[in-house]
C-alpha cells in the first residue's frame, strides 16, 4: 500500500510497544501530512489526528479509507 498526502487513514495495527498516547490511536483515523525516513527499514507516515496531536507509523500500520485530495 502506498499513502499518499492528504489521504486518510485509519491506524489499524502497532508493530511494537507504544506510549499510551500512541496507542490510543489505534482504530482512529487521521490525515497524512508528511512523510518520515525511518531507523533503515522503510518511511513512515506523518498522521495528524482531529485533536491536532500527530504521530508517525509504518504504512503496514494504517490502512487507507478514503484517496488523497486531488
Amino acid at each position: 500500500m502506498m499513502v499518499e498526502i492528504g489521504q486518510k487513514v485509519k491506524v489499524c495495527r502497532l508493530r511494537d510497544r507504544v506510549s499510551n498516547d500512541i496507542m490510543d490511536k489505534l482504530g482512529k483515523v487521521g490525515t497524512v501530512e508528511d512523510f518520515k525516513m525511518t531507523d533503515g527499514s522503510g518511511v513512515g507516515a506523518v498522521v495528524t489526528f482531529e485533536d491536532n496531536s500527530s504521530s508517525w507509523f509504518f504504512e503496514d500500520e494504517l490502512k487507507t479509507v478514503e484517496p488523497a485530495n486531488k
